[in-house]
């Protein structure tokens, strides 16, 4: 909750000067009962017309600045809720976008969506009611319960029993209702998972077949949410019609007791209407109060969640060199390296040992979860070893500045993520400055050029969300030519060429090997062909190292290379 409280200061006016002014309305509101009461008793009791215009007039002066003073609370509230939600979303996204592949994971992407956008909108509404209604309900509570009392004391003992029992009953729902709350909002981002796979997945799930089984995936989380949230309703369904039944028999209580006390002749008819109006009064009020019971309970599970990413330090943190010293032999190097996932029990890499110089290219191959992309998302820090260390250009890469180390390095990785905007726009999200040559010579290496210039627009064509109106190959090579426009020291191709053909990746590695101007250029791919002229070549197995180097070496001297290259029929 600590974090949050900052969020607030900027506002710190309109947090006082809202509530100030809804106080003020609430003051001149608790006077309007009295002066009811003093118009029927000297007015028309009296028929004394004029007491009846003049009182009249105060009172809808009185009325006029409640509204003007409710108009001013609630512009501040409005200033101060949503500049504080605006706040808080760019805090967390900035907060999201420090994280580690690992934590992004621990959380997951459709909890942190919810996060962001869901569970700060109830943080939103809870400072908006902060200042509009938190000072104002308790403050008429208070106030319409002493002018009560000053109209009749022994007739305000009722209060005294209903007051205790109202605070009970609203105590007794919020320490039921918290917990489930709680819940409510993890069934929440069950449901946004699942319907961020089905949207993201819709072919495959077609293509499968599978919409059957995915309804019944959607309506099972959906089913769970529904059954949490009705759980939570009725506790909280409970607040209003308990209240309202205390303070109803209240006001049964003040009639039946303010009716003998007139007979008595120890109250007057006006006075027992302004009782009634300040019971009324202090029944919306407390009707108000449990509503704001639910909704702080509510944007206390908000608050918790929210609260529990800007608590979080990033795992991979900054260095503070942003060059490494000069002469050094390899331009990468890992030592003895091993590297284990969060949720995991074995090692993902296990005593990973070699060197890349400047300028060579290195392949990395090997079966399904061998952990060749684990390998390569340790170069630029997306994970952190758990023993051993990388090295680029001789310094060991949690030495560096994050942003120095990732300016050396291009990566693609295996799939293509490209952004709503046009051809030009996704080229230039490494370098916003690169020149239309720039974008070209980049599109001609990564055999992109080719459908590009196809287009009608060319280099304008716009690009819809995710690349959807683009074939699996083009953003594949589009990607590419966006790592080559930054010009990387490191080039890092994961897996980046699965969905072309063999011509055109024929194409694209000779391009990238002519191309190759001084940059280490790692390659991990499926197909020997690809990696077969890299100048040294990975196997691994099980996150292990089996074999390293060419292709002739491996082929007689490492045995899981060999079966790789029968089962493909390549050649030595």
């Amino acid at each position: 909750m600590n974090k949050l409280f900052p969020f607030l200061k900027p506002y710190t006016t309109q947090l006082i000067i809202g509530p100030f002014f809804k106080l003020a309305e609430a003051v001149l509101e608790i006077f309007i009962p009295t002066l009811m009461a003093y118009i029927i008793d000297n007015g028309v009791n009296k028929a004394d017309t004029g007491y009846i215009l003049k009182t009249g007039l105060l009172m809808l002066a009185i009325a006029t600045l409640g509204v003007i003073f409710a108009y001013i609370c609630q512009y501040s509230a409005s200033i101060a809720s949503q500049g504080f939600g605006t706040d808080v979303r760019n805090a967390l996204f900035e907060k999201v976008l420090s994280f580690s592949h690992a934590q992004v994971d621990e959380f997951g992407t459709a909890s942190l969506i919810n996060r962001i956008t869901g569970d700060v909108n109830q943080l939103q509404s809870a400072v908006a009611m902060l200042i509009r209604l938190v000072i104002r309900a308790p403050f008429l509570c208070v106030g319409g319960l002493v002018m009560a009392m000053l109209i009749d004391l022994k007739l305000s003992v009722i209060f005294m029993v209903v007051i205790p029992l109202f605070v009970f009953v609203t105590f007794s729902i919020m320490t039921k209702a918290v917990p489930l709350y709680k819940t409510v909002q993890k069934r929440l981002d069950a449901i946004a998972l699942v319907l961020r796979e089905n949207l993201s997945g819709v072919r495959v799930i077609r293509a499968f077949a599978k919409a059957e089984y995915e309804r019944y995936r959607f309506s099972e989380a959906n089913q769970k949410y529904a059954d949490n949230a009705i759980n939570v309703g009725k506790i909280a369904a409970l607040t209003n019609p308990a209240t309202s039944l205390i303070m109803n028999f209240a006001v049964l209580a003040v009639i039946w007791f303010g009716g003998i006390r007139i007979n008595a002749g120890n109250m007057t008819q006006g006075e027992i209407i302004a009782y009634i109006n300040y019971i009324v009064q202090i029944l919306n009020a407390m009707l108000i109060v449990s509503q704001l019971v639910v909704l702080y309970t509510k944007a206390y599970a908000s608050a918790l969640r929210v609260n529990e990413i800007l608590s979080m330090d990033t795992d991979i943190s900054d260095g503070a060199k942003s060059t490494a010293a000069a002469g050094n032999s390899f331009k990468i190097e890992f030592k003895n390296v091993s590297m284990k996932y969060s949720d995991s029990i074995e090692n993902a890499l296990e005593n990973i040992n070699f060197t890349a110089k400047a300028g060579e290219i290195i392949g990395i191959i090997g079966g399904t979860g061998s952990g060749k992309s684990t390998l390569v998302n340790l170069i630029p820090r997306f994970y952190d070893a758990a023993e051993g260390a990388v090295l680029v250009d001789g310094m060991d890469v949690r030495d560096y500045k994050l942003d120095a180390l990732r300016d050396k390095i291009g990566i693609v990785p295996q799939r293509a993520v490209l952004f709503s905007g046009s051809v030009a726009d996704n080229l230039r999200f490494a370098k916003e400055t690169a020149k239309d040559s720039e974008l070209a010579y980049a599109a001609e290496v990564a055999q992109a050029a080719e459908f590009i210039e196809k287009f009608e627009q060319k280099y304008d064509t716009i690009i819809t969300q995710g690349g959807a109106n683009l074939s699996g190959g083009q953003r594949q090579r589009l990607t590419i030519a966006r790592a080559l426009v930054k010009n990387p020291e490191i080039l890092i191709l994961d897996d980046s060429a699965s969905a072309l053909d063999y011509i055109t990746d024929a194409k694209l590695w000779n391009a990238l090997r002519e191309s190759n101007d001084n940059r280490t250029l790692i390659i991990v791919s499926q197909r020997v062909r690809t990696v077969k002229n890299a100048d040294k070549i990975i196997v691994l197995e099980d996150g292990r190292i089996e074999g390293i180097g060419t292709h002739e070496e491996l082929f007689k001297n490492c045995v899981q290379y060999a079966e790789i290259c029968r089962s493909q029929e390549e050649p030595v």
